[in-house]
C-alpha cells in the first residue's frame, strides 16, 4: 500500500499564503529551525536552497532526506525528495516568480530561478 505523501488543503493554503516556512533538516533533530521560501505546485511542496552552503539545509537533506516543517504552530514531518523533472522545475520557477513578486524580492527571485539554485529543486512530502 503507497503511503499518502500530501499534505492536507488547509495546510497547502497555509504554505502558499505565507512568505516563509520554517524547516528543520535532518532526522536527529540536531540542525537549527531556519525560515525559507516554499511554493506549492500541483498541490505538492517545494523549496530551493538559494546559497547551498556545506551546512545547509539542502546539504542535510541530501545527507538524511527526514525532517520537519513548521506551519504556524504545527509541525509535519517531511521526506525530502530531490527533483529530476525539468517540467516540475519550470514549474517551481514560476511559482516562485509569482509569489514572491515584491520588490526587494526580485534579486533573490532571480537567483533561485537560476541553475544553481534550480537544481535544488526539492519537494517536501508528508511521511
Amino acid at each position: 500500500m503507497k503511503t499518502k505523501r500530501t499534505f492536507p488543503k488547509e495546510i497547502l493554503a497555509s504554505i502558499q499564503r505565507e512568505r516563509m516556512l520554517g524547516i528543520r533538516a535532518g532526522s536527529d533533530s540536531t540542525h537549527r529551525i531556519i525560515g525559507i521560501w516554499a511554493v506549492v505546485v500541483e498541490g505538492r511542496v517545494f523549496v530551493r536552497s538559494w546559497s547551498m552552503k556545506p551546512r545547509s539545509w539542502w546539504r542535510t537533506f541530501l545527507e538524511d532526506p527526514y525532517g520537519s516543517i513548521f506551519v504556524g504552530e504545527k509541525e509535519f514531518k517531511v521526506r525530502a525528495v530531490q527533483t529530476r523533472s525539468e517540467r516540475l522545475k519550470d514549474l517551481v520557477s514560476a511559482a516562485y516568480k509569482e509569489k514572491y513578486d515584491k520588490p526587494g524580492d526580485v534579486q533573490y527571485v532571480k537567483d533561485m530561478c537560476g541553475r544553481k539554485s534550480r537544481d535544488t529543486t526539492t519537494e517536501l512530502a508528508a511521511v
